[in-house]
């Protein structure tokens, strides 16, 4: 909080930040993308996981969810790359109010 004294009043201060968030949509789309080239079908990937269920992936494949940390690993080194290269993610920005550290907008 900084004070203004010619217009004795209160200046807020507010800093932006970009924070990096999982994109969903774009992670399915990259996985199912690198799977295709890498000739692994989803029902090959489901023996691999011990998935009970095929949909598991094909809700990866729609942005519903993603792979748990320990599945995404797997992922990763069954199609032969990082886990960097199977995530996507998106900038966020959030706005604070430096006086007293609140979130004012998402």
């Amino acid at each position: 909080m900084r004070w203004d004294s010619e217009n004795e009043g209160v200046i807020n201060v507010k800093t932006t930040y970009f924070k990096p968030v999982l994109d969903l949509n774009a992670t399915g789309a990259k996985i199912k993308t690198i799977m295709k080239q890498k000739g692994m079908s989803p029902r090959r990937l489901q023996v691999i996981m011990d998935f009970p269920y095929v949909q598991t992936i094909y809700n990866w494949f729609a942005g519903k969810n993603m792979p748990t940390i320990d599945n995404l690993v797997v992922l990763a080194s069954v199609l032969g790359v990082s886990m960097d290269e199977l995530v996507v993610t998106k900038l966020v920005e959030t706005v604070i109010g430096d006086s007293e550290g609140e979130i004012l907008s998402a």
